[in-house]
């Protein structure tokens, strides 16, 4: 179990002492303003009942002195922490990984600290422990990154005071939820390749139990299927390229197989590899797509085509609706499923005539 902690936002301006040296206070913000020391409150936990002027000249004050407001003084003030925790599972990989980044960001910019705790083990136990350590250091809100099943089953029993949000996971309980819409980007994919000719497209799915890539598995079947297409058994991988090149080495042996989609760009990128080594021309005798669409999918021999999903917005939108929820009960104002976006590039071709 990994922590890391990401400060929290504060005013933007100069850092500048006030006029005795000493480090500015309250009192000075409100001195050099012209307010109360309880209007200076307001502005900084957002009272609507603040005139803009007023909240404009308390401002400005405050990026004078290079006033900072201590995150005690907020708590009090607010009766929150202002500090939100991560559970994040496999955290290693492109895709939580970047989900967690663009939540630390989009908390800073709220002024909120993030407080994460990466599990590296599947068991109830710990995930009941991070979250009592969540709990313990007083987070407003919690956030799950939460790719498997049994991780949704787990949190559906763990009792949590605080709101929760789970990503990539519908708990089928009150929890608010994030996913990325997998089943239209391998839709997408699998009709991309039936539409350049090919008879069929042979899978290379995620892990069984990852929800991301069962509904994957689920759409690329049903696409096959809605085309009147012989669909194949699916080839599991771990995620990783060396499973997708030992896999992709059992389908380079195959002369009828002529597409491929692989549930990840890591997975596409071992598939690409064993393909070159069997000596099958990529994309002349066999199209390859992938998934996410990694900062060096691009630089592939060839590029890769493959599905965008767009992390840093789920991971934006999920801090959004969980503070939505911290202000009180109301219909989220944002979309719960992010869509996704097929990249074509030169991996993938016409299906090769026999």
């Amino acid at each position: 179990m990994t922590r890391s902690t990401g400060g929290g936002a504060v005013p933007k301006g100069r850092s500048r002492r006030n006029f005795a040296g000493a480090r500015p206070v309250m009192d000075d913000v409100a001195r050099l303003a012209g307010v109360s020391k309880q209007t200076v409150s307001r502005v900084l936990n957002d009272n609507p009942a603040v005139r803009p002027e007023t909240r404009e000249t308390v401002l400005t004050a405050m990026r004078t002195l290079g006033y900072r407001p201590s995150r005690s003084a907020r708590s009090l003030a607010s009766g929150r922490t202002r500090m939100l925790g991560v559970i994040s599972f496999d955290a290693a990989r492109f895709g939580p990984a970047s989900i967690l980044t663009a939540i630390n960001r989009a908390g800073q910019d709220a002024g909120y600290l993030v407080s994460s705790i990466a599990l590296d083990t599947a068991d109830r136990d710990t995930l009941v422990r991070a979250v009592d350590t969540l709990s313990a250091e007083g987070a407003d809100g919690v956030i799950a990154i939460a790719p498997q099943r049994w991780v949704g089953r787990a949190l559906a029993e763990v009792r949590l005071d605080v709101p929760l949000m789970v990503l990539e996971n519908d708990l089928g309980t009150d929890a608010a939820y994030v996913t990325a819409d997998n089943q239209a980007g391998a839709r997408m994919a699998i009709e991309h390749l039936l539409e350049l000719g090919h008879a069929t497209v042979w899978h290379i799915a995620g892990p069984i139990g990852w929800l991301s890539a069962d509904r994957r598995v689920e759409a690329w079947r049903a696409t096959l299927e809605a085309a009147g297409a012989e669909v194949p058994e699916p080839l599991f991988g771990d995620w990783s390229a060396d499973s997708g090149y030992e896999l992709g080495r059992r389908l380079a042996r195959l002369p009828d197989v002529t597409a491929v989609f692989a549930s990840n760009d890591q997975m596409a990128l071992g598939v690409l590899r064993a393909l070159y080594e069997a000596g099958r021309r990529v994309p002349d005798d066999v199209s390859v797509v992938g998934y996410d669409d990694i900062p060096e999918a691009t630089h592939l021999l060839p590029p890769l085509t493959t599905v965008r999903t767009d992390f840093s917005e789920i991971g934006v939108r999920a801090l959004r609706l969980l503070l939505s929820q911290l202000d009180g009960p109301s219909d989220p104002p944002v979309d719960r499923v992010v869509p996704v976006e097929l990249i074509v590039r030169r991996s993938t071709g016409p299906a090769p005539r026999r």
